[in-house]
């Protein structure tokens, strides 16, 4: 059988079998061919997927958190012709950090997560997948200003703000259940 082929089969099967998968059903991202043609590959992969067992903003895991971060960067840097396979793939694993960020000061000792877990996040990224310069670049920027130097992409900042805007969503999701409607000043979505 040709490779080329045979690596088509083997996407679209990886593919079928991620639909099953808890954290993707019902994601927009799914029914987008071409989003997951650029990343069946790290969603397939088990260490990725071990996200999926840490607490990122209120009740999102770290591995939705990446998923949204990724796929809104694609959508806006397809939007404006930016390399969309370069952000949705440095989104995916912006924060592939692979621990409990709450709890890791009192185990390690480190106070300064915000700002080290880009560089554990890009070393975990280059052990597992083949990353070019503006993947690892938009992981190891995607905290700026907090990392003193900023990207150096445009993709690379698509996924900064994409971060930024999603963790404030999730972050309020989680508060909002805690107002009562009658007493908030605005409406959330």
């Amino acid at each position: 059988m040709n490779k080329v082929l045979y690596n088509d089969i083997l996407r679209k099967e990886i593919i079928e079998k991620l639909n099953e998968e808890k954290w993707l059903s019902g994601k927009e991202c799914l029914n987008d061919k071409r989003y997951m043609e650029c990343v069946y590959d790290i969603l397939n992969n088990e260490k990725f997927q071990e996200m999926d067992n840490y607490i990122q903003h209120g009740t999102t895991t770290t591995l939705e958190h990446c998923l949204s971060v990724s796929y809104i960067s694609y959508k806006i840097c397809k939007y404006y012709k930016f390399d969309y396979i370069s952000a949705a793939r440095g989104g995916l694993l912006h924060d592939l950090f692979l621990y409990d960020w709450h709890t890791h000061c009192k185990d390690t000792g480190n106070h300064f997560h915000g700002l080290t877990h880009p560089r554990v996040a890009l070393n975990n990224a280059k052990k597992y997948f083949d990353l070019n310069e503006i993947e690892k670049d938009i992981i190891l920027k995607h905290m700026w200003p907090l990392t003193v130097i900023p990207p150096k992409s445009m993709e690379g900042f698509v996924v900064m703000y994409a971060d930024k805007y999603c963790g404030f969503i999730e972050t309020v999701d989680r508060l909002k259940d805690n107002i009562p409607k009658n007493q908030r000043a605005i409406k959330i979505h």
